[in-house]
């Protein structure tokens, strides 16, 4: 897996090799990939409890908007007890959910392939990551182009940052957006479809439902997103003025 993933960085022009192999320490994976992989992966469970602390500072001393998009500065509660409190229940049900597979299912979102002994010298014919990253593994293998694919990959992730720019709502959330509501479900469905994508193997009619879903998912942000918002404007400006 490591091969495979530093690998995506050999995508980038003229320098992607030279970085991959500064990735590697070397021509190949050795020990050294391994000891600076073990580094990253233990440092950044620090570096994001720091982010963590840092965006719960944040919601302190800056307060957060509601579902109605306007001020509330006449009506206020404390964030604690009252927030707290609230998102101590979904922490707490994550982590029954979690412990529940760890404890007695550790297998069940796994794939066989993870018991076959590591071998430096050969990558396994099929490659399933985990299931988390399976939505980001489906869009990078719907693009026959091995730069456009990777630029899919992280644009996926990195599109949630333009959000606040595509959502040409007046109302911020969707408590009372009923078209808005729809489309997140379209959304949600469309997601796991690619997460089941990510899991098969790299043929047809798999790699075609892929690429359907993984128009889908770019189509939901920069079209779907700002023609609801200007459509439940719309409406409501519609309401308004008949009143």
């Amino acid at each position: 897996m490591a091969t495979v993933i530093t690998n995506l960085l050999s995508a980038i022009p003229w320098i992607g090799q030279s970085l991959v192999e500064f990735i590697w320490g070397g021509f190949s994976v050795s020990n050294a990939t391994l000891n600076r992989f073990f580094s990253l992966h233990y440092l950044l469970p620090f570096v994001l409890a720091a982010l963590a602390a840092v965006h719960m500072l944040s919601l302190h001393t800056h307060g957060s908007n509601n579902p109605l998009g306007i001020t509330g500065n006449l009506d206020r509660i404390p964030m604690h007890p009252y927030f707290v409190f609230k998102d101590l229940v979904t922490i707490l049900f994550f982590i029954l959910a979690l412990s529940f597979f760890v404890f007695y299912a550790p297998n069940a979102l796994g794939h066989p392939d993870n018991y076959i002994m590591a071998n430096p010298m050969q990558t396994p014919a099929s490659i399933v990551p985990e299931w988390y990253l399976l939505p980001y593994y489906a869009i990078l293998r719907s693009i026959p182009n091995k730069l456009l694919g990777v630029v899919a990959m992280f644009a996926s992730l990195l599109i949630l940052l333009a959000m606040p720019l595509l959502d040409t709502s007046r109302v911020r959330g969707s408590q009372f957006r009923p078209i808005m509501r729809f489309m997140f479900w379209v959304f949600a469905a469309n997601f796991f479809i690619l997460m089941w994508i990510g899991s098969q193997h790299p043929e047809s009619p798999f790699l075609e439902i892929g690429q359907i879903s993984t128009f889908l998912y770019f189509a939901w942000f920069l079209a779907i997103v700002p023609v609801t918002g200007v459509v439940e404007n719309t409406l409501m400006d519609l309401a308004v003025t008949k009143k």
